[in-house]
């Protein structure tokens, strides 16, 4: 039943999208990811890393553990509307509610998205997990993080990070949506 269900939704993903984008992995394969894009296919080079990236391990852990409860803390916030420098249900940014969410957890994390992308352990996109954090380049320049989100769904072709935006506040979105496909920079794992 899984195995069906798994290859109704890899077909549906390799043929409902008019154009992708190829990423590296690990092991220098190409692997497709979905996005709603219809322009031209852009490609992402291979990103430097200065250690090896981590890789998924199939053992559940009491990080993964871990990560889901962070998953359910960050998700009170859904709703919560925008605030710069906000660390509240009053109003946040998106470092604040990546801030605030590992900091119930006894986990300290610096307070902007730029030095966070500091942390943790660099991984490829294709080995992203349930907890890792997302860093986008988003100003006009576009060679700096300036947004984090923290990742609450890692399933092949559909990554999905809870963040909060200037215009809708704290949400969930798809790391398929044009905008966040594009300005994607590198993620890392924390737990």
């Amino acid at each position: 039943m899984r195995l069906s269900l798994f290859l109704l939704m890899l077909s549906l993903f390799l043929f409902s999208c008019k154009s992708g984008k190829t990423l590296k992995n690990k092991n220098s394969h190409t692997v497709l990811a979905a996005d709603k894009v219809t322009d031209s296919i852009k490609t992402i080079n291979t990103l430097n890393f200065e250690t090896e990236p981590a890789t998924e391990t199939d053992a559940p852990s009491e990080s993964s553990n871990k990560a889901f409860n962070i998953i359910d803390f960050a998700k009170q916030f859904e709703g919560v509307k925008y605030k710069f420098g906000g660390t509240t249900k009053k109003g946040m940014d998106c470092s604040g509610l990546v801030y605030e969410t590992f900091k119930a957890f006894d986990i300290s994390l610096p307070r902007i998205s730029r030095e966070m992308a500091k942390e943790g352990v660099q991984v490829y996109i294709d080995d992203v997990k349930e907890g890792d954090l997302l860093f986008f380049k988003t100003t006009k320049k576009r060679n700096i993080i300036s947004h984090v989100g923290l990742v609450v769904t890692a399933l092949p072709g559909n990554i999905e990070f809870i963040h909060s935006t200037t215009n809708q506040g704290v949400i969930i979105s798809s790391l398929a949506e044009r905008y966040w496909y594009y300005s994607f920079s590198e993620a890392r794992r924390i737990l």
